[in-house]
């Protein structure tokens, strides 16, 4: 792995106890240049994950706490009229930040939730015909209960396709959480975490994820997945109905996920195995589905990736 990748995902293991493939997941994320829906119910360790992992850096942090009173302005800033400088002036909102935590997004309204699309997409906010761009590294990691529905709006399609990945935490083993218990019976780890990383090699570290090689027909194998999703007559997918199969950008993001896992991974070239470990939670979210459960898109991925077969080559860079 990577050394600065070692650093952080260290960091973050002093409050996380065994979420060693999310952690990975997130960090994959990370040195992909994409956004993270953390999906789980309430109390699995989504907001201390996220805080964790700010913490480990030395940038700029912010958090917004969904509502369904928060308004556009509330996330992207306004202008307002200053009357000592005679003119209006730019107060930016909680987006101009280098990782940003939105809690429990889907408790805001369609309108409020919109408004991170443009943010997300292209690092960007036009607020009253001025387009701002937003500082690098730009990271969001959103978090939900998937279980809750009461005062909650469900992401739209349009919405759950600006994230790389969604990643559920899962509960803890009967060990691991007699571990939680011994860590924080007298302490808080979270507040003790000092920044192992710059933000200048967070950069650095996603231009060099863009460089990790990915074989030819590996590029093949994912176009193969992502054409799979569309195809509704599948055998894998047989008497499961796809409104909708995975967006072109989908397939960028499987490309960028895979180069980051074999990152985090300590290798410079993409294997078959990174595709596979990356597929579902890069995938999944953005099938659109008669049940848009996550249980039933998974699945469908899961049988995708079954039903087409593995390329062998040698896939180390010449």
């Amino acid at each position: 792995m990577n050394d600065l990748l070692i650093r952080i995902k260290d960091n973050v293991a002093k409050t996380i106890i065994g979420k060693e493939q999310v952690t990975e997941l997130l960090l994959t994320a990370l040195a992909a240049g994409g956004h993270v829906l953390l999906e789980d119910v309430p109390g699995t360790g989504k907001t201390v994950l996220a805080k964790s992992l700010a913490k480990s850096m030395d940038c700029s942090f912010g958090r917004i706490q969904f509502t369904p009173d928060l308004l556009p302005s509330d996330v992207t800033g306004l202008s307002y009229f200053n009357q000592e400088k005679s003119a209006f002036v730019f107060k930016e909102g909680p987006v101009f930040t280098n990782l940003l935590l939105a809690d429990e997004i889907n408790r805001a309204t369609p309108r409020t939730q919109s408004s991170l699309l443009e943010c997300m997409a292209e690092k960007q906010v036009t607020v009253d015909g001025a387009t701002r761009t937003l500082a690098e590294p730009f990271f969001v990691i959103a978090t939900q209960n998937p279980v809750e529905t009461l005062g909650c709006y469900p992401l739209p399609e349009a919405q759950m396709d600006r994230f790389l990945m969604r990643i559920s935490m899962g509960s803890l083993s009967p060990d691991e959480e007699r571990q939680m218990i011994d860590r924080y019976i007298n302490a808080q780890p979270l507040d003790s975490i000092q920044p192992v990383c710059t933000r200048d090699e967070i950069i650095s570290l996603q231009c060099e994820c863009r460089n990790i090689y990915v074989h030819t027909d590996l590029r093949d194998y994912i176009v193969n997945l992502v054409q799979g999703t569309r195809k509704y007559g599948n055998s894998s997918l047989k008497g499961r109905r796809i409104d909708g199969g995975v967006s072109p950008r989908g397939t960028l993001a499987l490309l960028r996920a895979s180069q980051g896992y074999a990152m985090v991974q300590g290798r410079d070239f993409v294997t078959p195995e990174d595709i596979k470990a990356v597929a579902i939670p890069t995938l999944a979210h953005r099938l659109i589905t008669e049940d848009a459960y996550a249980e039933e898109q998974e699945s469908l991925i899961s049988g995708l990736l079954s039903s087409i077969a593995l390329p062998t080559e040698d896939w180390t860079k010449p």
